[in-house]
């Protein structure tokens, strides 16, 4: 459930983000324990009653039972909740948050791990890299960000920060793709024919494919790019772990969800149409209207239905399909483990039997 929070600081980054620390009570830190890459869902209810969600991705070392909470956020061009963070949000001002969600997480464990993020996408994995390193002695990491400018260049403090304090344990590589650089990398974008040849240069001992884990973040070209990538170096498709901040798509929505390809042509008539869930212990069915998702027909029913994006990108309306079948528009949350496992997206989900049974707490 939701819980208000209060804003302990916002301190700005970058000329279009900020960083964005909420105060916990000592009687919900437990609630709020979180592992490295984890992500919460912020609300804003509007004077009209207008329900406003995104999700943002913790930044911070996670602790046992953190005292605040940090995330960044970066203004999308008419991004309700971005927009509202950015220009109205003050210290001492009340947001709403949902306990930490995601599956998008390194647990501190001895190795080598690395990760290839853009723009804010640097975000999820700040918190993986200082975490990992703080915590086990054992681990390295090598971080490969790409971003526009040094200008637009999110939490720069707190890298060179890491670079400072593990220089024999972190290893920092930055690409900008509209400034020159005295030294390092030349400009361009960080695509998938550019890493093919960087990373056996950048990691000579055994290659990308002898790393204990990779961690894409950030558009969904980049990330798709660097996974083709890293597949021609042979690095296993288990060790490569991804999350979409933005899906390139025709949209001005702070998730950046792709638009939905059609739908099958066979639908069952919507008066027939049911969905049976198990939320938070307690089972119901439903019917389905037309044209609605199962996450849609679930919420009128039981408002406490996890969801943030409704756009696909940040999976926290996972569910098991138990039963039934449904055409899953789209999916840039979910990996193929999950969906072999029977996990759908809630929102994403519309009905393609006349019974379809999930189970949110799966």
């Amino acid at each position: 459930m939701f819980h208000p929070l209060r804003v302990a600081a916002v301190d700005r980054l970058t000329d279009d983000a900020v960083a964005l620390t909420l105060a916990v009570p000592e009687e919900l830190r437990a609630t709020y324990r979180y592992a490295p890459g984890q992500h919460i869902a912020l609300r804003r209810t509007t004077e009209p009653g207008e329900e406003i969600r995104r999700t943002y991705s913790l930044c911070a070392p996670a602790e046992e039972e953190p005292a605040t909470l940090r995330v960044g956020i970066r203004l999308v061009e008419g991004g309700e909740f971005s927009t509202y963070a950015l220009k109205e949000l003050t210290v001492g001002s009340t947001v709403e948050a949902l306990p930490p969600t995601g599956r998008f997480v390194l647990e501190p464990r001895r190795g080598r791990f690395a990760a290839v993020v853009g723009g804010s996408g640097i975000t999820p994995v700040l918190s993986m890299a200082a975490t990992l390193l703080a915590r086990e002695p054992q681990a390295s990491f090598c971080l490969i960000r790409s971003d526009r400018t040094t200008g637009s260049t999110m939490f720069l403090e707190e890298v060179a920060d890491l670079k400072d304090r593990y220089p024999e344990r972190f290893q920092l590589v930055t690409v900008l793709s509209r400034e020159e650089q005295e030294s390092g990398l030349p400009t361009g974008r960080l695509d998938e024919e550019r890493l093919r040849a960087l990373l056996p240069a950048l990691l000579p001992e055994g290659g990308a494919a002898s790393m204990d884990g990779w961690y894409l973040c950030g558009p969904l070209g980049l990330v798709e790019g660097a996974s083709r990538a890293l597949r021609t170096l042979e690095v296993p498709r288990e060790h490569i772990h991804q999350e979409i901040f933005h899906a390139e798509a025709d949209t001005n929505t702070d998730t950046g969800a792709a638009a939905a390809p059609p739908r099958p042509a066979a639908q069952p008539s919507a008066r027939s149409v049911s969905v049976r869930a198990v939320l938070a212990g307690r089972s119901g069915t439903w019917p389905v209207d037309e044209g609605e998702s199962v996450l849609e027909a679930v919420l009128r029913n039981r408002p406490d239905a996890p969801y943030a994006c409704k756009g696909g990108v940040c999976g926290t309306c996972r569910v098991r399909l138990l039963g039934g079948e449904v055409h899953m528009e789209r999916n840039y949350a979910l990996e193929d483990e999950e969906l072999k496992a029977g996990y759908v997206l809630a929102c994403q989900s519309r009905p393609l039997t006349e019974k379809v049974e999930v189970d949110f707490d799966a």
